[in-house]
This record gives C-alpha cells, sequence and structure tokens, in this order.
C-alpha cells in the first residue's frame, strides 16, 4: 500500500495528488512488495508479467511499449567479469519507461486526461510517449539546457514543451507552480508507482544469470532507479529465492554530487547544482536521498563521484565495446575503473540511456 511516509495516511482512493495534501510529505509504499514467481503472467506485454508486486488494482489496464527484457552484455575487464544491462534499449531509449509504464496505467485509471510533467530530459520523453500511447495530453516541462534530440523527442510524442532557464531546479519550481493550479502532476519523482517498474531489473537479472549479481553500478540522480533495483533484490530475498542481495554502487558527477557527500559525511546543504555533461543526474535535492542512502549502505554500498573530464572518455569506452550511450551512461565507466578491484563479482552495470540522445562532439577528445 502506498502511503505518507511522514503523516502514514494512505494514498487516496480519488484524484492523482502528487503529494500528500494533509502535511505535503512525500508518497512511498509501506513495505516491500511481494514477489511469487508461481503468479508471473509471462502473456502480459513487457514488464508487466510482474504486475503482481505492481500495486495496482487487477482492473488497471496496462499502458504498454512493451519495455523490459532488455540484454545483458558480458564483457571481461580487468580481470573481473563485468555484465552490461542495456536499459538505453527500451522503447524510448532510457530506464524511465520502466516505471513511466506503471505511472500512466494508474494515472488513466483515474480518468485523467491532462498532465504536466518535469524532466531533465528521458524521464520527460518517456512521460510524452506513454502519454501519447493512452490518449493523455502532456505538458512537459524541460530545463533550457536539455539536450536538443531529447526536446525533439518529447515534440514528436505530441507532448507541449516548455523550456525553463536556469538550472534544473528552476523546472522543478514552474512544473509546481502549475500543479498548484490545479493540474495533475505526473512526477516521477514524488510519486512512488514507477518505482515496481525499476524492481523489475532485478527479476530479469535473475533469469537471465541463474542468481543474482554480486555488486550493481549505476547512475544516481534522485535515486529512483537504485532504490527500485535495491527494493526488487529485497523481495526476492524475502521470497527466499536468493540468499543474499548484491552490493550497489551509486555514481553521481562531480559538480552536483548530493548523496555522496552525504555518504561522505559533509554537508548536503552546501552542494552546488553546477554544470555538467551528466544532465540527467543533476539533481541539487533528491527527493527520496534518505531512502537511497539507506539502501546503499544497508547492502555495504558506497557512492561514487566522477570529474567532468572523466565523462566523455568514459563514453569513448564504451563506444568501443559496442555500448554508445549518452553522458550521464557513460558516468560509470571511470566509476567502475576506480572501485572495480573492491566490486563481487558478478558486476552488472546499468547502463540507463542511449547516446543518441545527447548532442555530442568527440572529435577533441
Amino acid at each position: 500500500m502506498i502511503h505518507c511516509s511522514n503523516c502514514f495516511k494512505p494514498y487516496p482512493e480519488e484524484g492523482v495528488p502528487y503529494r500528500c495534501p494533509s502535511c505535503f510529505g512525500v508518497y512511498d509504499f509501506n513495505d516491500i512488495w511481494h514477489f511469487e514467481p508461481g503468479i508471473i503472467e509471462p502473456d502480459q506485454p513487457g514488464i508487466w508479467r510482474y504486475r503482481h508486486t505492481f500495486g495496482l488494482p487487477n482492473s488497471t489496464p496496462p499502458i504498454s511499449l512493451g519495455e523490459g527484457n532488455t540484454p545483458l552484455v558480458w564483457s571481461k575487464i580487468m580481470g573481473k567479469r563485468i555484465g552490461f544491462k542495456l536499459e538505453y534499449l527500451n522503447p524510448t531509449g532510457s530506464f524511465k519507461d520502466r516505471g513511466t509504464t506503471n505511472l500512466i496505467s494508474f494515472i488513466k485509471s483515474r480518468q485523467v486526461d491532462l498532465a504536466v510533467e518535469d524532466s531533465s530530459g528521458n524521464a520527460g520523453a518517456s512521460f510524452a510517449a506513454y502519454a501519447a500511447r493512452a490518449g493523455i495530453k502532456a505538458s512537459v516541462y524541460v530545463p533550457d539546457s536539455t539536450s536538443g534530440p531529447k526536446r525533439s523527442q518529447i515534440h514528436a510524442y505530441g507532448a507541449e514543451l516548455n523550456r525553463v532557464s536556469g538550472p534544473r531546479s528552476n523546472t522543478s519550481l514552474a512544473v509546481i507552480q502549475a500543479a498548484e493550479k490545479g493540474v495533475v502532476y505526473a512526477s516521477h519523482v514524488y510519486m512512488p508507482h514507477g518505482l515496481p517498474g525499476f524492481a523489475t531489473i532485478a527479476y530479469e537479472l535473475l533469469d537471465q544469470m541463474g542468481g543474482p549479481p554480486g555488486s550493481i553500478v549505476a547512475p544516481v540522480g534522485h535515486g529512483s532507479l537504485m532504490l527500485g533495483v535495491g527494493r526488487g533484490f529485497a523481495a526476492l530475498h524475502r521470497a527466499r529465492i536468493i540468499t543474499s542481495s548484491p552490493m550497489l554502487l551509486g555514481v553521481q558527477a562531480q559538480a552536483c554530487a548530493p548523496l555522496w557527500t552525504r555518504y561522505s559525511g559533509g554537508n548536503s546543504g552546501n552542494v552546488t547544482e553546477g554544470q555538467t555533461l551528466a544532465e540527467g543526474i543533476r539533481i541539487q535535492y533528491p527527493i527520496r536521498g534518505d531512502a537511497v542512502l539507506n539502501i546503499v549502505q544497508e547492502s555495504n554500498g558506497k557512492f561514487v563521484v566522477v570529474e567532468e573530464e572523466e565523462i566523455l572518455p568514459g563514453l569513448k569506452e564504451l563506444a568501443r565495446c559496442g555500448l554508445f550511450v549518452e553522458p550521464t551512461s557513460a558516468t560509470v565507466w571511470p566509476a567502475l575503473m576506480k572501485v572495480i578491484a573492491d566490486l563481487p563479482e558478478p558486476v552488472v552495470v546499468i547502463l540507463t540511456g542511449s547516446g543518441y540522445k545527447a548532442e555530442l562532439d568527440l572529435n577533441n577528445h
């Protein structure tokens, strides 16, 4: 069940509030969802074969574009067995589709016909695509600095595109102002409905590997991906399908690294929202920061930061492995090089967004 993490009131049975109307707290699940291998539905589209874990009414029709079932490609790097989970091969080119399919299905079930969202690009593109699939009119707010291909993708799906000048945080303020006027704010961050979708990465890895990874490496902005995957393995552990869960390693860019700062004992209040090529993780105030920190620390994991000058070389190294990703995803390569000796095998690296979404000039790097 979804409830307010502050006052513990349940999510209302009518309407689509993005935060608790009583205390303005953030909604979350009050328990890890139950995974039952006996009731997986293989005939359902995309990740919907795991719909029993989604926390949605059985009557909710899936709004799906066939998300999930992404490849796991293996390499040997510095003597370690590394599997790359190609989340950039989801329908709109990023991992966000796993969460969006659930979120849009939920708001469609509540008869929403107009909704707004804010994003650094990938979540907005995903939202626009699934809203189009559902027949929902979409309005997406993005920073003015969002890459051109992502803006074009959002526009192509028929969504209204609102460009906001200044840092990413200005975009969040702009969309909240719109929500305060009564428009449904289908936030991929505030609303927890997408978290069980990200958990399906854990279930797929179990099928692909025959057991859990030793460690997981992924970029972290708000941290919903890491939180969902961590909870997915927790659900498998509670169901006694696995006996151990992977170490979680979150990657942030030095220009904006609030979770790494807190993990390292620093004051996240002093964190800047600096310019970075890793636009997808340029998040100064992670909404679920405490939960993400907790799940990483409970896994005996850690956070790693990468310098700006390391990102494009990392992108090129991944490309030479045949893996073309955007700069946000490429942060995992330099992070991997820093800590690979300490990671339990097998290591799974989640590649979150396609290189086709970025405006890149690699000639001078």
